[in-house]
């Protein structure tokens, strides 16, 4: 397609401006604003959420709010920061509606713009948080549950994926599962570093 072609063509300020201005589907209408992603645009990790909530679209940032403050209390046991070494991005740049799960369509036509930022910063190892945003960036109907523990690839990137934040927020025996996620993600991205 012409579009997917034209964002695989882009720097970061025109990606920026298309993220901005996009109305390829109907969030475009009830968005308050798009949320390209926050952090490091040269890091070594990057984390795909599955689409901005409430607060994201008030905010224009990914993972605010109380998911927010875990995530950042995860990368900081990791020693990194949203502002350094990371770059934090959805899968969605705009909110669904009542936070509902993202309709086929509207994944279709963001996709490319996450394409697009993977291909910018080209990250060391990718986290994927949560069922959809693995189920769409593997290209899977796995159950999380079985994507969790082994390192997949996105275009040679190495790929784990871990539970949402929103999620662990719900059902805290998890956390120590995603803090497994975590550590196993630190030693794909030290040992692309060793190879580098």
């Amino acid at each position: 397609m012409a579009r997917d072609a034209a964002i695989a063509a882009m720097d970061w300020a025109a990606l920026e401006a298309a993220v901005a201005e996009c109305t390829a589907c109907g969030l475009s209408d009830t968005r308050t604003n798009t949320v390209l992603g926050v952090g490091d645009r040269r890091a070594e990790w990057m984390l795909v959420g599955e689409a901005p909530g409430e607060n994201e679209d008030l905010q224009g940032e990914p993972f605010v709010g109380q998911a927010g403050k875990l995530l950042d209390n995860m990368l900081g046991a990791l020693g990194l920061a949203r502002d350094r070494n990371v770059f934090i991005a959805n899968v969605l740049k705009c909110r669904p509606p009542g936070n509902r799960n993202p309709e086929p369509e509207e994944v279709a036509h963001c996709e490319p713009f996450l394409r697009r930022q993977i291909a910018l910063i080209r990250p060391k190892v990718i986290v994927v948080l949560g069922r959809f945003a693995a189920q769409s960036l593997l290209r899977s109907t796995t159950p999380i549950g079985k994507l969790r523990g082994t390192v997949h690839q996105y275009e040679g990137i190495p790929v784990v994926v871990t539970y949402h934040p929103a999620y662990l927020l719900r059902t805290l025996t998890d956390k120590a599962r995603a803090w497994e996620d975590l550590c196993l993600a630190r030693e794909v991205h030290d040992r692309a570093g060793a190879e580098a």
